[in-house]
């Protein structure tokens, strides 16, 4: 497995094929056709791979941006992008991804501008929603992965605990340690 999942919510684990924003080189994810179609595999959203290409793959670079924007403006309490609303938009009205019923279960097949416009979708229904509210950052400081707070009291901190949450606990025990030991 390429991609990595923390969120639960597919376009928010989208954002994350560009990890560490704020860092001066962030890892892209999706730098060539191949990564987007195991994200879309991976994600669970197509089951076969939809065959991007290079073009597929700046258009959707150019959404996930878009999306990032609008989310970004929500945590920081501005108005959302009028371009990146437009774009969201202009995706959203897109053909849904197949889904085929077969004796033995079902198919989900599609292109890659099927796949984006269910992201959109649904990104839409988040960002137009009543959970714009629950849209929270990462607490760890090197990661930039947006998630949706649904714990009870809405005090989680971390996109997922297995992985940040472990680092900054042990982090924190391992400057605990070495400050005790100064002593």
């Amino acid at each position: 497995m390429i991609h990595a999942f923390p969120c639960g919510t597919l376009p928010l684990d989208f954002l994350g094929t560009l990890r560490a924003r704020r860092n001066a080189a962030p890892l892209e994810m999706l730098a060539v056709p191949r990564q987007l179609d195991a994200w879309f595999v991976e994600a669970g959203m197509f089951d076969a791979a939809p065959g991007a290409d290079g073009t597929d793959l700046a258009i959707a670079v150019d959404l996930r941006e878009s999306i990032y924007s609008l989310v970004a403006a929500r945590l920081d309490g501005r108005p959302m992008p009028d371009r990146a609303i437009a774009e969201v938009n202009r995706h959203a009205a897109g053909l849904p991804v197949t889904l085929r019923l077969h004796r033995d279960g079902t198919t989900r097949t599609g292109t890659v501008a099927q796949g984006l416009a269910a992201l959109a979708r649904e990104s839409a229904e988040i960002l137009g929603g009543d959970d714009a509210a629950l849209l929270r950052e990462c607490a760890r400081p090197e990661c930039t992965q947006v998630y949706l707070d649904r714990s009870r009291g809405h005090r989680r901190e971390w996109c997922a605990m297995k992985t940040c949450g472990n680092r900054v606990k042990a982090a924190s025990y391992r400057a605990r340690q070495h400050g005790s030991s100064d002593m």
